[in-house]
């Protein structure tokens, strides 16, 4: 039987005690979500579906023309979300004055066009558009970024409908945060990850690089997939490329990426290479406590999670 949400009052009226109720929660065949809102099943281990599921309770509580919004209405509609809090389900009035914060729900006034609310399973949310520029008016920078790149990718807004979000949120409280998130914003990023490393590059006062460039190697062979392939976050003009591995498993991605550097050296591109730990580690020859990075001769290094190649002669200094 699917899990579904019920109110005390709707088992309080079907002829249960209080006392059942409480009994059912002690045992585990009702999972107390909210006050008065409870679960017949067990809760699902993934964070986003526990949020909808808290969403969906709150709403009986909350004013008839609450919209869902923020991170609740990003939930909802399957953008990405890194490191935003989903402790509290958001809603939006339509009005100048109100907003307020519960133990559970955080109610924002803010003006509310009849083009920018949608119907999603039954729920009334903020659209892709308005949901993207709340977050970037709202969460810092890195992380509105990632909710942002995947609206974009996944295709649920465009960059007009972006700008235009924008501009309706001129006079209220974050909307430069919110252009800049906008500007900032790119469809090739295809992971958090890759928006993370954006925004570490940016921070890091390095130029901002051309997302999915295309590298061309020598042969099949000697690249491992075809004559080319793409790269994650490149420097084309200064010859510096990230990659990251994507589907093989661990164990062959160090081969193919070899392969593919060797393949890249065969055309006339000499390079150097050094393994990060971490998407956010600027290509400086230094991780993020200051220790030098490992370096690697070709073909012999075991590519880890994320490679940095740079152009530079074959010497004993980077």
């Amino acid at each position: 039987m699917p899990a579904r949400i019920t109110w005390r009052r709707e088992l309080l009226a079907a002829g249960f005690a209080a006392g059942e109720v409480r009994q059912q929660v002690r045992v585990g065949a009702l999972v107390s979500v909210r006050r008065g809102a409870y679960l017949t099943g067990a809760l699902p281990p993934d964070p986003e579906l526990r949020h909808v599921i808290l969403v969906r309770a709150a709403l009986s509580d909350l004013a008839a023309d609450a919209v869902v919004s923020h991170a609740s209405a990003a939930v909802v509609l399957g953008l990405p979300l890194w490191n935003v809090p989903l402790g509290h389900v958001h809603v939006t009035r339509c009005r100048r004055s109100g907003a307020r914060r519960s133990s559970g729900a955080h109610v924002h006034a803010a003006p509310l066009e009849p083009d920018e609310i949608v119907e999603v399973d039954g729920l009334r949310l903020t659209s892709p558009a308005r949901t993207v520029v709340d977050l970037a008016r709202w969460l810092p920078f890195e992380q509105a970024v990632v909710a942002a790149d995947g609206a974009l990718r996944l295709e649920l807004v465009t960059r007009a409908g972006l700008a235009e979000a924008v501009e309706r949120a001129a006079r209220r409280s974050g909307s430069p945060a919110a252009r800049r998130v906008v500007a900032f914003a790119d469809e090739r990023s295809e992971s958090p990850g890759e928006s993370r490393s954006r925004v570490a590059l940016q921070n890091a006062g390095l130029p901002r690089p051309v997302l999915q460039w295309e590298v061309h190697g020598a042969s099949a062979s000697s690249a491992g997939r075809g004559t080319s392939w793409t790269t994650s976050i490149p420097w084309p003009s200064g010859s510096c490329v990230r990659s990251g591995p994507r589907n093989p498993p661990r164990s062959t991605c160090g081969d193919l990426a070899a392969r593919r550097l060797a393949a890249t050296m065969h055309d006339g591109l000499r390079r150097r290479m050094r393994r990060t730990t971490d998407a956010t580690t600027p290509p400086d020859g230094r991780s993020r406590q200051g220790a030098p990075g490992r370096r690697y001769a070709a073909g012999i290094n075991p590519l880890g999670s994320s490679t940095y190649l740079r152009a530079a002669p074959w010497s004993n200094s980077w």
